[in-house]
């Protein structure tokens, strides 16, 4: 065994490290593209199928075996449909360079304004029970769903956010999407999750904030109508029951100049729910 490794190690040069490196750089980031997505329920089930089709050959269940087998031909016809909203968001992000690195919209001082902002609007929304959906633009462009709504093109501000979701208004009914510290449109539309391991109680708003994270790298902030509860989606999960602090808290390090999938991680983990 040891004459084996030894032989195995003789062989590889300075252009197979390399070539591995770049191949572990590509599964790390793969890795963090499809966490917390469908993605990861849909590959443990095929881990599954998998087993069970090498367990069937070695016990000889020829039936179940081939059964199997044709399953596989089906899903590799399949699997481009199934894993869509990941597949796009991926080459999306490597067309515009967000495979390889991130980008922040806006500096330290404009940041700290943004979120003040929006949490002034928040806060008051939240204490009226008037329901809001506001989506954050990150690396992956919303012009499709900019050109369902209005273009406004305005400076974020607690009055503007607070004036776009009062009730009866014209463009309460719908989401603003926010590019940097610019609110680009309002009452657009959404696509809704179809995940149906969703709460009950979660209304339309919540469908979509899950819906567009699924889809996009962008982040939602939901203000529910009912409860008045504050809700914040991003990659097809949703926290709830956040004040204001807490909020900005998690919403910051998205906009910081040197964040990273690891801060994203440890600053979006807990508290985790649906």
């Amino acid at each position: 065994m040891l004459l084996q490794i030894r032989g195995i190690l003789s062989t590889i040069t300075l252009l197979d490290i390399v070539d591995i490196l770049i191949v572990a750089f590509v599964l790390y980031k793969l890795y963090f593209m499809i966490k917390d997505t469908r993605a990861v329920a849909l590959l443990k089930g095929l881990v599954v199928l998998l087993f069970a089709t090498l367990v069937s050959k070695w016990l000889g269940l020829n039936v179940i075996n081939w059964l199997l087998q044709k399953t596989f031909s089906v899903l590799l016809v399949a699997l481009p449909i199934v894993f869509q909203p990941e597949l796009r968001r991926a080459l999306e992000q490597l067309g515009r360079g967000g495979f390889l690195r991130k980008r922040a919209f806006l500096n330290e001082e404009e940041t700290e304004r943004f979120l003040e902002e929006l949490a002034k609007a928040v806060k008051v929304l939240a204490k009226n029970k008037i329901g809001a959906l506001l989506v954050i633009e990150r690396e992956i462009g919303l012009n499709d769903y900019i050109e369902t709504g209005l273009k406004v093109d305005g400076l974020v501000s607690s009055e503007f956010i607070i004036n776009i979701f009062i009730p009866n208004t014209p463009l309460h009914d719908g989401a603003v999407i926010i590019r940097g510290n610019r609110i680009m449109a309002a009452g657009c539309l959404l696509p809704l999750t179809e995940d149906l391991s969703l709460s009950k109680e979660l209304g339309t708003r919540h469908r979509a904030a899950i819906g567009i994270t699924e889809q996009t790298d962008a982040v939602v902030v939901v203000v529910s109508e009912e409860t008045g509860t504050v809700s914040l989606a991003r990659g097809g999960h949703l926290i709830r029951y956040l004040d204001t602090e807490t909020l900005k808290e998690k919403l910051k390090p998205l906009f910081a100049t040197k964040s990273s999938a690891l801060t994203d991680f440890l600053n979006w983990r807990w508290p985790y729910g649906r």
